[in-house]
């Protein structure tokens, strides 16, 4: 009878110990951004983690709090290492008791963590990583993604490109986020004809070899010749291009997609290249994108970049959600509040679609225009192809 009131005793004086923590964590919603802080994808991360904070001050009115919750926000650096995402992730659900993650900024990190999200039932908001298998064949319903997929990226690149009489080669990394992107664009591509992929590491600094092998399969080929280009952080390929002087050799264009505004300044070697990208701060006209671009320059004094606009995203993503849900940040409640759910951004509105969690958006034709008065050639807007001209494949299995 005793040992039975102790027990019941301590069993109380336990939970009353545990109770502030428990309290405190009540009145908190945790999240997890998991990024490239380090490693190849770094400048990438970087921008992201910058937006992300931005997006989240903006909208909660800079009271960074839901529903009376504060929100804490935990870093974690994959440096690039899908085995150590998928580490960082499962210790931010568990020991961090984080509520929902956001991230990474690489495709192959990504496919490591999405099963973690399955096993501990919790939200994964995927920003910035791209391969079109992570709300495809590897997806599962913790997942939704804000930034665009290959598929976005392969269908509104191939509308600067697609006609008839065109023979196109690719140029893209041996990895997740390359393979993807080549194979989603050979999909969309109705009129202009393949003639060769070519893939090389991720960590390529010496392209002779490649560029030639590019070169030997198009230089007799007829018709309008063009190399497009699906590449992601190290060191792109356009100064060994422009070297190649392609266009006046051999009659061959260089077509590729936006990219952060240091990469951008190898641009300048190729005016009137042709494009489509997910995001030019010029571009977009509405409030929300006024708002980060003020911000940034105040902040800054320079213009917001590519993936900056993708962490303001994600954050404007999950605090609408979080809205929705009355701060409760379970799958239970979220998943629900956010399939069909449309929400603003500084490319102005996206929804995610129901089936696969992607966000529908927008994307932007551009040529380039070489101005003096900036340090990238400058991607100027031909056309804003909206979700509705882009038919973006269902690509999950469940």
């Amino acid at each position: 009878m005793h040992r039975r009131t102790w027990v019941a005793a301590a069993a109380m004086a336990a939970a009353t110990l545990a109770s502030p923590a428990v309290w405190a964590q009540a009145k908190e919603i945790r999240i997890a951004h998991v990024y490239s802080r380090t490693g190849p994808l770094e400048a990438y991360g970087k921008q992201t983690q910058t937006g992300l904070l931005m997006g989240l001050e903006y909208a909660t009115g800079g009271t960074m709090m839901v529903n009376g919750k504060k929100i804490v926000l935990i870093e974690k650096d994959d440096q690039g290492k899908p085995d150590l995402g998928k580490s960082l992730l499962a210790t931010a659900y568990s020991d961090d008791k984080a509520d929902v993650a956001i991230g990474p900024s690489s495709s192959g990190v990504a496919l490591a963590m999405l099963p973690v999200a399955e096993e501990y039932k919790k939200v994964l908001l995927v920003e910035p990583a791209v391969a079109d298998s992570i709300t495809g064949d590897k997806w599962n319903k913790y997942i939704f993604r804000t930034g665009r997929n290959s598929s976005q990226d392969a269908i509104s690149n191939a509308v600067a490109m697609d006609k008839p009489g065109t023979v196109v080669a690719t140029l893209a990394q041996d990895y997740a986020f390359g393979r993807d992107g080549v194979k989603a664009f050979k999909e969309a591509l109705k009129n202009a004809k393949i003639v060769h992929e070519e893939y090389l590491p991720q960590n390529t600094t010496d392209f002779t070899a490649g560029i030639q092998r590019l070169i030997d399969k198009m230089k007799d080929q007829p018709g309008r010749k063009a190399i497009e280009v699906i590449w992601a952080g190290g060191v792109p390929p356009f100064n060994a291009l422009a070297a190649a002087n392609l266009k006046q050799r051999y009659g061959i264009d260089v077509f590729t997609g936006g990219n952060i505004l240091p990469a951008m300044a190898s641009y300048k070697q190729f005016p009137g290249l042709e494009g489509a990208t997910y995001y030019y701060f010029g571009i977009p006209k509405n409030p929300v994108n006024e708002a980060l671009v003020a911000s940034h320059y105040k902040q800054f004094k320079t213009p917001p970049d590519f993936f900056t606009a993708g962490g303001f995203t994600a954050a404007m993503a999950i605090v609408t959600a979080l809205k929705k849900t009355g701060g409760d940040p379970s799958a239970a409640k979220l998943i629900p509040a956010m399939e069909g759910m449309s929400f603003d951004s500084p490319k102005g509105k996206m929804t995610f679609r129901k089936e696969d969690h992607q966000a529908m958006q927008s994307m932007y034709h551009f040529k380039i225009k070489v101005d003096p008065a900036f340090a990238w050639g400058v991607p100027e807007l031909v056309h804003e192809i909206t979700p509705d001209e882009m038919n973006v494949p269902i690509r999950n299995k469940r």
